[in-house]
């Protein structure tokens, strides 16, 4: 059992974590969450005894083993496997020892214990795991060196979780995996036989990976039972009720002080006004969390381009003389959303690069609308900041002709403040990074944007912002990401890259899940019956056009309702001498209101006629 009581630590004089309790019960799986900043990395650190606390205890069982990832392994020659079997130090140590222990008592203590460890499974347990992390068995026997930074990661991850501690602490382990890998993690933690405490942002793990949610805010400490979505549901009641009894004492206050500042003065009435003073004095404030307001994204709307946007006949894409990706025949249009799925390796990071055009095509053909402007956010972008220079430095060499005010509202509406807006790239945190490099992808208001796993340093607030961001969008959008919960939400298209082609994936995504995991169905779904033959593409296309038309119609019929309204409330209309003229707007007004009223019922159909045809 992990107790963490009356805890108080802080950075620089500012209290970071003040009086936080909570208890975590052995054998739970606890999801760690709160805004950036508020100490998640911290408690950590605390936990395992890395920093001095300034108050209270936490304590855990004696001799409990805790483990984590901080940093990835080194690039050593030593292969994958023999790295993630030495990450079990005790086995390592018997191992070494079995081989030269002479002592006939201690040996069998030594073997009793290399049995009770399963000692002998080791290599097949630690194979499984980099299995699932992405490593081919040729890939396990070769050396660290061989890898970059990212996989390396996935190593020291494989070596904690082959070591199975008794209390583990994973800081956002999916940063560094693909979706395939989250999923597989996702999997075996909920499995994972001892304790675990997960930071992360990653809605899916959080819901489907952890039976309770441990909340990091206002230096405080809360534990509810639950997954994410029960964690936010329950929390925004609470919320609720506590910004009504704000309220409520906001009006109390209120009334108490007009009373006061009407007789305050007067001598018949002092000793009421003193007595409301000292009413208002007792009042207890009520104060809602300093929640991070959800600083929404506003992407710059393209003007509509003729489908499709990128059209591709019997293309092939690859490095020198290697094919990656061949025989692609795909079109996407400007109202696509389109998530692309796959193992690392198999090339959906070179398909982004064709459709960029940071790649050409080895053969067949590519077209591309004449107009079509591109946005791209990669990982790697984030380190070709200029570590040196000012988010207004950065804008400002993209707009050099706009004014301060109009490069501070635009980094303003990602997010970035009047304080980080002056703070140089190499002192931000990732999150800001990130809004950072997404405001210069679409500065250019893009009609494609290609994302390539756009949420890792960003908190949940921000990734529901984004989400937001893309379905107003108005471009087309194809991206790559482990965050389930995002592409579930996004994407409205499956493409599968594997075997050096690119296809439709037909399901959805909870059985791209089962797949990568080997489930069979959830029981009682049985066989599922033949989906309809969907229609052509070119009728969906002229769908969408249908729809895109009767809205147009209404936002038209509105603004003149709007236009009507205007007049009707001018008093001069009413005048006796501009009966005429009242007459003739207000008949007007009823055949616009009949107009809409059949407009909205054209819209309504078409988006359901739509619908139906992308099923």
């Amino acid at each position: 059992m992990l107790k963490i009581e009356g805890i108080s630590y802080a950075v620089a004089g500012r209290p970071l974590i003040e009086g936080a309790s909570a208890v975590i019960p052995d054998g739970h799986k606890v999801g760690l969450v709160g805004r950036n900043g508020t100490g998640k990395t911290t408690l950590f650190r605390l936990i395992r005894g890395e920093l001095p606390l300034e108050a209270g205890q936490i304590s855990v069982p004696k001799g409990a083993r805790i483990g984590g990832v901080d940093q990835e392994v080194p690039a050593s020659e030593t292969s994958l496997l023999d790295t993630v079997l030495a990450a079990d130090g005790e086995r390592a140590a018997l191992m070494a020892e079995a081989e030269t222990a002479t002592d006939a008592h201690r040996i069998a203590e030594v073997q009793a214990r290399l049995q009770d460890i399963d000692a002998w499974s080791a290599e097949a347990r630690a194979a499984t795991i980099l299995k699932g992390l992405g490593f081919s068995e040729a890939e396990q026997g070769m050396p660290c060196s061989a890898f970059s930074g990212g996989w390396r990661m996935r190593v020291a991850l494989a070596g904690v979780l082959f070591a199975a501690p008794d209390l583990l602490l994973l800081d956002e382990p999916t940063n560094y995996l693909d979706l395939e890998g989250a999923v597989w993690l996702e999997s075996y933690l909920a499995r994972y036989p001892h304790t675990v405490i997960v930071i992360s942002h990653d809605r899916g793990l959080l819901n489907r990976a952890v039976g309770a949610i441990l909340h990091l805010e206002d230096r405080k400490l809360t534990l509810y039972q639950g997954n994410y979505d029960t964690f936010a549901d329950v929390r925004a009641a609470r919320l609720a009720v506590a910004e009504g009894e704000m309220k409520k004492q906001e009006a109390r206050r209120a009334h108490l002080q007009s009373y006061v500042d009407r007789f305050r003065y007067k001598a018949t009435k002092a000793r009421q006004a003193q007595s409301r003073l000292k009413m208002i004095a007792r009042l207890k404030p009520i104060t809602l969390p300093s929640e991070a307001a959800l600083r929404a994204f506003r992407f710059p709307e393209p003007e509509e381009l003729s489908p499709p946007i990128i059209a591709m006949e019997s293309a092939s894409v690859g490095y020198g003389e290697t094919t990656v990706l061949s025989k692609l025949s795909l079109r996407i249009d400007q109202d696509d959303r389109i998530a692309l799925l796959g193992k690392n390796g198999e090339g959906k990071s070179t398909l982004s690069k064709l459709l960029t055009g940071k790649l050409q095509p080895m053969g067949g053909r590519v077209t591309r609308a004449r107009k079509l402007r591109i946005g791209y956010f990669a990982q790697h972008q984030l380190d070709e900041l200029h570590a040196d220079e000012t988010p207004i430095d950065h804008i400002r060499r993209l707009r050099p002709e706009e004014a301060p005010a109009k490069l501070r509202a635009r980094l303003g509406g990602f997010g970035i403040g009047a304080e980080q807006a002056e703070t140089v790239a190499g002192r931000l945190s990732g999150g800001q990074k990130a809004r950072l490099s997404l405001l210069l992808a679409t500065l250019d208001a893009p009609h494609l944007l290609v994302l390539d796993e756009p949420t890792n340093h960003l908190d949940m607030e921000s990734r529901e912002a984004l989400v937001e961001a893309l379905t107003a969008y108005s471009g087309a959008v194809v991206i790559v990401s482990h965050d389930m919960h995002l592409l579930s939400l996004v994407a409205d298209r499956l493409w599968l890259v594997k075997d050096g082609r690119v296809r439709p994936y037909e399901g959805d995504l909870d059985s791209y899940r089962r797949d990568l995991l080997a489930e069979p169905a959830p029981k009682g779904e049985g066989p599922k019956p033949a989906k309809p033959a969907r229609p052509p593409r070119e009728k969906v296309l002229e769908l969408r056009a249908d729809v895109r038309t009767c809205e147009a119609r209404v936002e038209k019929l509105e603004g003149m309702r709007a236009q009507i309204q205007e007049k009707l409330a001018d008093p001069g209309l009413y005048a006796p001498e501009r009966v005429g003229d009242m007459e003739r707007w207000q008949k007007k007004f009823a055949e616009v209101e009949e107009a809409l009223l059949r407009a909205e019922g054209l819209w309504e159909r078409a988006v359901e006629r739509l619908e139906a045809a992308e099923g």
